[in-house]
């Protein structure tokens, strides 16, 4: 039967791994870790200053949120995405984003519209500097904010799970032509129709902006 200390130790390790597997998933949504690198198990450990339980763990649940692949006798890498299955994560972000926006637009208050026009106006200035690595987190509070405005909770547990998945796809969508501009301009038709309160065309413009976004990530594939 187990200890009290070994209870103790398995919660301290089980919430170290969670520490260590949110570290992650913004390194990959900074771009600090990238499709195909390895993830080095006492490479964490020392940087992060846990234990290699708490790191094993983080893998796993890392694995099983999508994010990396455990390779027998190579070890783990970040998950490289076919083209399939990153349509498919589109396809999917797209009917998320439609429902939240289409909820959104009965609720929007004029103090959450300012906000998110805020943003946009920052994300114009990022676009027009072609500055992607002040754009993308920005774009990302952008939407995120628009799925916390919905205070729907499955939703918005469902698209955060969904979204840290795709860190490995989006930046890529804003590196062919003007995707910057483009994208920017997609949050102006969508922030124009809630400004309207249209639950229809809100919800038509989010799915638009999300397939655009599709576009442009298989425009840089071909290239």
């Amino acid at each position: 039967m187990p200890t009290v200390e070994d209870q103790l130790e398995l919660v301290r390790s089980k919430t170290l791994a969670t520490l260590v597997q949110e570290r992650i998933v913004r390194m990959v949504r900074e771009g600090e870790l990238i499709s195909g690198d390895k993830l080095v198990e006492t490479t964490f450990t020392a940087k992060l200053n846990v234990n290699r339980a708490a790191v094993r763990e983080a893998f796993r649940g890392l694995e099983e949120a999508g994010l990396v692949k455990l390779e027998k006798n190579r070890g783990v890498f970040v998950r490289d995405f076919l083209p399939r299955e990153a349509i498919e994560l589109y396809e999917m972000r797209a009917c998320l984003e439609e429902m939240g926006a289409r909820r959104l637009a009965g609720t929007i208050t004029d103090a959450q519209l300012a906000e998110l026009k805020d943003i946009n106006g920052r994300l114009l200035i990022c676009a027009r500097n072609k500055n992607i690595e002040s754009y993308y987190p920005l774009n990302i509070e952008f939407h995120d904010r628009m799925i916390e405005m919905t205070e729907h909770n499955v939703l918005q547990e469902t698209y955060r799970r969904l979204v840290d998945r795709m860190h490995l796809l989006r930046r890529r969508g804003y590196e062919t032509g003007d995707g910057l501009i483009e994208s920017n301009d997609e949050h102006d038709a969508v922030l124009e129709a809630l400004a309207e309160r249209d639950v229809e065309r809100t919800a038509a413009a989010a799915r638009v902006h999300v397939m655009k976004g599709m576009q442009r990530y298989v425009a840089v594939l071909r290239d």
